[in-house]
């Protein structure tokens, strides 16, 4: 499926309705309680909802799990499943474990040291303190695998304003880059 359908043009088909934020993000995790001491233990995340129940509402199918919430200073939520068989989600075979990550907030580059300091002194692996010009990083996995990054948007608003009004143009390169990439390769 592609990301639009090009049969329709956007006038046609209307705007979406407005997404505000995020509510919550969820993925598997191998035990409820390993993942509960490393978000709010380490991260401090409060554990604000858990639902337990024995059927999926959305499909009906017969699936006992324990879904875990954790609230951010935003109002939003991680969100974890722990289907109550100790399996960890498996990477997937096709991609590198660094793509599929979820970046995180936080209030000043000195808060990203200090996560890397209290992170490293749980014994916790970190990469960096990575500089993307807009944004300062530092990396680790949870107990389930799962990459995260902390970050702090340093960017100026006139180079968040620039990269805005070029992405179009960069994403249209970056496809007929990737075109002739296959192209070469006979794909």
């Amino acid at each position: 499926m592609n990301a639009r359908d090009d049969s329709l043009p956007i006038e046609a088909a209307g705007r979406f309705v407005p997404i505000h934020g995020l509510h919550h993000w969820a993925w598997r995790c191998r035990d409820a309680e390993e993942t509960r001491h490393f978000y709010e233990d380490i991260l401090g995340l409060p554990l604000a909802h858990l639902i337990r129940a024995e059927n999926v509402p959305s499909t009906g199918e017969y699936c006992p799990y324990v879904h875990l919430f954790f609230r951010m200073t935003d109002g939003s939520y991680i969100a974890f499943f722990d289907l109550g068989d100790d399996i960890a989600a498996e990477p997937s075979p096709n991609t590198p474990r660094w793509v599929n990550h979820m970046a995180l907030n936080v209030g000043s580059m000195a808060e990203v040291v200090e996560a890397k300091r209290r992170l490293e002194a749980h014994g916790i692996e970190v990469l960096g303190v990575t500089d993307h010009h807009f944004v300062q990083s530092i990396y680790f996995f949870d107990p389930n695998g799962f990459r995260l990054e902390l970050t702090y948007q340093n960017g100026s608003s006139e180079y968040m304003a620039a990269k805005a009004a070029t992405a179009h143009e960069e994403l249209a390169a970056w496809v007929v880059e990737k075109a002739a990439r296959r192209a070469a390769r006979g794909g």
